[in-house]
């Protein structure tokens, strides 16, 4: 997987991480900025009661994903968020970046339009998004917050947004199709995920979202690649046409060394014999270049007819034989 290496202790990025590290570079206006902070609380905020007080913990395993949400919780509530980490139990043993308010949290999801219910399911208090930008700056804090990209150059394209329930990955579905993205959902053991496949779409959703650099390297890397696949299909296209000719002329050859060891070929038609003896001459051309080296005048398909009757008469005198 191609990789850059990053500021974060000289480790290098994965594709998603920089996609989204170019993504909390985006300066936005307020109202775009609520919009992306709500997405990233819808899929990623839990409420825990700590000391018989609400706190807000909006979690995410990328760092430059949690400091986007630390900046805009400060930009649009004027309060300054404790940021927690640890390690990740499971699998890659990641990081996780919890950034938690511990004071005034009720008014910030009421803020973002929000309410919790039971089983960590989030409820909209308001209308959605309905400025154009703002509904980019929703879809790129639910990318930012849940989202993931396979880097462009590997055996497949992919791009997912993981959803804790089945209401909230169709209506991020219907929002991701208001672009004619076509994103499909499926589910999963921990959750549901809205999806792309397509290596186009999946350009449309990164112009949707801003990333632009991304998307210029997605494309790079896709033309590259399809170029490559076109090579690759021609090359082995010539090497079959070059196996069949290769048999081809395998099997013709021994027709015709059969036919003049029992039967002569001065006994043989002339022109087949003439056809029989040109084989002979050059056992390994293919049929256009016998056509163009042949003193007599005949095409290649008339050349192929000839060798058929050859083979179709030796085929003939060894069963009887």
């Amino acid at each position: 997987m191609a990789a850059a290496t990053g500021p974060e202790g000289g480790r290098s990025l994965s594709f998603a991480a920089q996609t989204k590290k170019e993504l909390t570079l985006i300066a936005d206006s307020p109202c775009c900025q609520r919009a992306e902070l709500q997405a990233m609380v819808l899929l990623n905020g839990h409420v825990l009661w700590l000391e018989g007080r609400p706190v807000l913990d909006v979690q995410t395993e990328n760092v430059a994903t949690a400091r986007r949400i630390y900046t805009l919780l400060r930009q649009q509530f004027q309060l300054h968020p404790e940021v927690l980490v640890r390690k990740k139990m499971r699998l890659k043993k990641n990081n996780v970046y919890a950034v938690r308010v511990s004071v005034r949290a009720e008014e910030v999801w009421q803020g973002l339009q929000l309410a919790p219910q039971p089983g960590g399911v989030w409820r909209l208090t308001g209308q959605p998004p309905r400025k154009r930008c703002c509904q980019r700056a929703a879809l790129r804090g639910a990318f930012l917050a849940a989202g993931s990209v396979n880097d462009p150059g590997s055996s497949s394209y992919h791009l997912e947004i993981s959803c804790g329930n089945a209401a909230l990955a169709e209506r991020l579905r219907k929002q991701m199709d208001a672009y004619g993205l076509h994103a499909k959902v499926i589910g999963r053991k921990r959750g549901y995920v809205v999806y792309l496949k397509e290596g186009e779409k999946i350009v449309e959703f990164l112009s949707v979202i801003g990333a632009h650099q991304a998307l210029l390297k997605f494309e790079d890397v896709r033309i590259m690649k399809g170029m490559r696949n076109q090579v690759n299909r021609l090359v082995n296209c010539e090497t079959a046409n070059m196996n069949k000719a290769i048999a081809a002329a395998v099997r013709q050859l021994s027709a015709i060394r059969w036919l003049d060891e029992h039967v002569g070929l001065v006994h043989l038609p002339t022109k087949l014999r003439e056809a029989a003896e040109l084989r002979l001459q050059y056992p390994d051309a293919n049929l256009q270049e016998l056509a163009a080296r042949a003193p007599f005048r005949v095409s290649k398909s008339g050349l192929n007819h000839r060798f058929r009757k050859l083979e179709d008469i030796a085929e003939r005198l060894r069963t009887r034989g």
